[in-house]
C-alpha cells in the first residue's frame, strides 16, 4: 500500500493503565476515503484508542503517525458554551472559515483579500449557514430551534450540537463513538445517510448493526489487546470471525492430539538408548510448536422473561385521552388497545410524546382527560433509562436482587443475574462502578421477576453491546406477552415489531409500512422539505412490500401463538433440569464426605441410588428439551420459508 494514501497509521501500540495492559504492539493502516467501524467487547480499549489517535492521551510503546495538514475531527464530551445561536454555534465549529473571515475583516493589502476570498470560496463559505441548518435539521433541530440559545439545551441536546460542529467543520479523519446514543430513531435514519456518503476518511465506534452495515465498508477489530482489519460491513465481519474461530478451533483440536501424540512418544523412549535420539527431536519439535490458544468467548447472556399468567383480551385501553404536564397537553384524543401478544414500535421525533405515551400505559401519569381501562391482575414491565440510573449505587447487584427475590437462596439469585450477563465479579461490584450497559441489564434482570403482561421498553439497546442486543431480541421473542417498545435502533425495531405506531402532532396513529418505508419516508421528507417536514404520511412505494410485511407479521404472530405450548414445555424442561443438577451437585457433595462412608450401608447406598436416579432422570430432560427445541427451530425455519417463497 502507498505510504502516501495512509491516512490513519497505527504501529506497535502499546498502552497500559494502573499495570493493566489495554493494547499490546497493536498495528493497522487506515487509507484516505476508508470508511471504518471500530468493534469489540465492552471495556476492551476502543475508546482510549480514540483518545491515543486525538493525543488526549500518549502511548507507553509504539506510534500513531497522521497525515500531514489533515483535519480531525473528534465529539468530546465537554462541550464548551459559547453563548450564540445554534447555528453560530455550529459555523463556529470550523476555525479555518472563522479565522479566514476574521481575517479577510482586518486585511487591508489587496493582494491578500483577493488571496482571503479565493480561499473562501473555495471552501464554500457563502454556503455555511445553509449546510449548518441542513446538519442541525437532520439532527433534530427545527427552524426555531436553530436560532435559541445553546445554553437553553440539556445534555443530550448538546451532544448532537456538539456532533453537528464536528459534522459541519468537514474533518479529513471523522472519529465517532456512539453517536447515535443520544438521537432518537429520524436522526439515526439520517446520520447514517450522511456518513455513508461522508467523503472523508471515518472511524466510527457503534453497536448500531444497521449503521455498521450501511454506512462502513471494513470492520476493525480490536480483541486480545491487538487490532485485525476485515473487509465488509459487519454481518460479513461476524461470519469471517466466526468461519476463523471455527477454524482455529479444529486446529487446535488437532494440535492438542498431536502434542500427546509426541509426548507419549518421549514419555515412554527418552530413557532408552536406542531411542533417546529421536525423543529429543521429538521435544524440540514440541518446544517449536506455536500453541493455538482457544477461543475465549464471554459469558454468554441468555434474558429470559417468563410466561405471564393467562388474561382475556384486551389488555389495556385508552379512551378519549388527553395527557401531559402541568395541564399543558402533550397528547390528544387517543384511542389506542393493547392486546396480548402485540409488538408495537412507537415512532416519531424525540420531543412529540413517546415517552409520554409509555409513561401513561405504565401508570406514571394520568390523563386530564378520557380514561384508561386496564385489567385487575395485569403487570407491567417497565424499562426507561432513568430507571437504570435510579438503583443504590451503593449496593451490589446481588444485594439489590436479594430485596425482590428475598426468599431464594444466593446460588439462584446470581444464577439469574449471570443469566443476564452479570456474573462473578459484577454481581459484587457496587452499582455505581457498573457501566451503563450493565446497569441496563440488571434493570431487565428485575423486571423479569415481575412476570409482567406487558414489556414497555423505552430505548433498552442505549448502552448494551451487540451481543446483548441480540440476547434481548431473542428473549423478547420468545416472550408470549404484549411489547411496547421505543427505539432509535431500527435493526431492533425490525426484528421485534408486528406494528408500528407514529406519535406526532399530538396524536398516535398507525404507520403503514414497515420500518424500512419509515426509514424512506424520513429521509424523502428530509431531502424535499428540510426541518419543516413531518414523516407522519404513509409511504406512497413499495405497497406491494407494504402488503408483504403485513402477511410476514401476521405469519409471525401466529407462529408464536401456535409454538406457546412448545416454549411453555421447554421452559418447564429447563426448570426441572436446573433443579436435578442441584440435586446432583448436593448428592455427589455428600458423597465425597469422608464421613458419609462411616454411616450406615444402607444411607450410603440410598444416597447412590438417589443420585443414579437423578443422573437417569437428567438425562430425560436433556432429551425433551432437545426435541423441543428442534421442534421450536422446525417452525421457525417453516415460517421463514413460507415468508421468502411469498416474496
Amino acid at each position: 500500500m502507498n505510504a502516501g494514501n495512509i491516512m490513519l497509521q497505527i504501529k506497535g501500540l502499546t498502552y497500559r493503565v494502573g499495570g493493566r495492559t489495554i493494547l499490546s504492539n497493536a498495528t493497522a493502516n487506515i487509507p484516505k476515503g476508508r470508511k471504518v467501524g471500530l468493534v469489540g467487547a465492552n471495556g476492551v480499549g476502543k475508546t482510549t484508542l480514540f483518545r491515543l489517535i486525538a493525543k488526549e492521551i500518549f502511548p507507553d510503546n509504539g506510534h500513531i503517525q497522521l497525515t500531514k495538514k489533515r483535519r480531525l475531527g473528534y465529539v468530546t464530551q465537554d462541550l464548551k458554551e459559547t453563548g450564540n445561536s445554534l447555528i453560530e454555534t455550529v459555523i463556529s465549529s470550523d476555525r479555518e472559515l472563522m479565522a479566514l473571515e476574521e481575517a479577510a475583516k482586518n486585511e487591508t493589502d489587496p493582494n491578500l483579500i483577493g488571496e482571503l476570498q479565493t480561499r473562501l470560496a473555495d471552501i464554500d463559505a457563502h454556503t455555511a449557514e445553509v449546510r449548518a441548518a441542513t446538519i442541525l435539521a437532520g439532527l433534530g433541530f427545527d427552524k426555531e430551534a436553530q436560532t435559541k440559545n445553546q445554553k437553553e439545551f440539556s445534555g443530550g441536546w448538546q451532544m448532537r450540537v456538539a456532533l453537528a460542529g464536528t459534522l459541519f467543520a468537514r474533518p479529513d479523519l471523522l472519529l465517532l463513538d456512539e453517536p447515535t446514543n443520544h438521537l432518537d430513531l429520524e436522526a439515526s435514519v439520517w446520520l447514517e445517510d450522511y456518513l455513508s456518503s461522508f467523503p472523508g476518511t471515518l472511524l466510527i465506534i457503534s453497536h448500531d448493526r444497521d449503521l455498521l452495515n450501511r454506512a462502513v465498508r471494513h470492520i476493525l477489530y480490536l480483541e486480545g489487546k491487538t487490532l485485525t482489519m476485515y473487509a465488509g460491513g459487519y454481518d460479513r465481519f461476524r461470519k469471517t470471525l466466526d468461519e476463523r474461530r471455527s477454524h482455529d478451533e479444529a486446529l487446535r483440536a488437532k494440535q492438542i492430539k498431536e502434542r500427546r501424540h509426541m509426548q507419549s512418544f518421549v514419555d515412554r523412549f527418552r530413557a532408552k538408548a536406542t531411542k533417546a535420539r529421536q525423543a529429543q527431536s521429538r521435544l524440540k519439535a514440541l518446544a517449536r510448536m506455536e500453541p493455538i490458544v482457544s477461543v475465549t468467548e464471554k459469558q454468554a447472556m441468555e434474558f429470559f422473561f417468563p410466561k405471564p399468567d393467562a388474561l382475556s383480551p384486551p389488555l389495556l385501553t385508552i379512551e378519549d385521552v388527553t395527557v401531559g404536564y402541568g395541564g399543558k397537553p402533550v397528547l390528544k384524543n387517543l384511542n389506542l388497545q393493547i392486546n396480548t401478544e402485540d409488538r408495537i414500535a412507537l415512532l416519531g421525533t424525540n420531543g412529540n410524546g413517546k415517552s409520554t405515551l409509555v409513561k401513561l400505559i405504565a401508570g406514571f401519569l394520568e390523563p386530564t382527560d378520557g380514561k384508561v381501562q386496564q385489567l385487575h391482575r395485569l403487570n407491567i414491565g417497565y424499562f426507561s433509562q432513568n430507571q437504570a440510573d435510579a438503583f443504590d449505587s451503593n449496593e451490589t447487584p446481588y444485594k439489590a436482587m436479594m430485596h425482590c427475590m428475598e426468599n431464594s437462596q444466593e446460588t439462584t439469585i446470581r444464577a439469574h443475574l449471570g443469566r443476564f450477563g452479570l456474573g462473578g465479579k459484577q454481581a459484587d461490584t457496587p452499582i455505581g462502578m457498573l457501566s451503563g450497559g450493565e446497569k441496563s441489564r440488571l434493570l431487565l434482570c428485575r423486571i423479569s421477576l415481575k412476570n409482567p403482561h406487558i414489556l414497555l421498553l423505552d430505548e433498552p439497546t442505549n448502552h448494551l453491546d451487540i451481543d446483548a442486543r441480540d440476547a434481548l431480541i431473542q428473549a423478547v421473542n420468545s416472550f408470549t406477552g404484549a411489547v411496547v417498545l421505543v427505539s432509535h435502533d431500527p435493526h431492533t425495531i425490525k426484528l421485534l415489531a408486528d406494528q408500528l405506531w407514529l406519535v406526532t402532532k399530538g396524536k398516535c396513529i398507525p404507520f403503514d409500512g414497515d420500518i424500512d418505508d419509515y426509514r424512506d419516508t424520513v429521509l424523502r421528507n428530509e431531502s424535499k422539505a428540510g426541518p419543516a417536514a413531518d414523516p407522519d404520511k404513509p409511504p406512497q412505494s413499495r405497497k406491494r412490500g407494504n402488503t408483504d410485511q403485513k402477511v410476514k407479521r401476521r405469519e409471525r404472530a401466529q407462529a408464536r401463538e401456535e409454538t406457546s405450548h412448545l416454549r411453555t414445555f421447554r421452559n418447564q424442561c429447563e426448570n426441572r433440569m436446573d433443579t436435578l443438577n442441584k440435586k446432583i451437585r448436593t448428592l455427589e457433595m455428600h458423597l465425597g464426605r469422608p464421613e458419609t462412608y462411616e454411616s450406615s450401608t444402607a444411607d450410603m447406598l440410598a444416597l447412590s441410588k438417589e443420585l443414579s436416579s437423578a443422573r437417569k432422570n437428567l438425562k430425560k430432560e436433556e432429551m425433551l428439551w432437545l426435541e423441543t427445541e428442534e421442534a421450536l427451530s422446525s417452525s421457525t425455519i417453516v415460517t421463514k420459508t413460507n415468508a421468502e417463497h411469498d416474496s
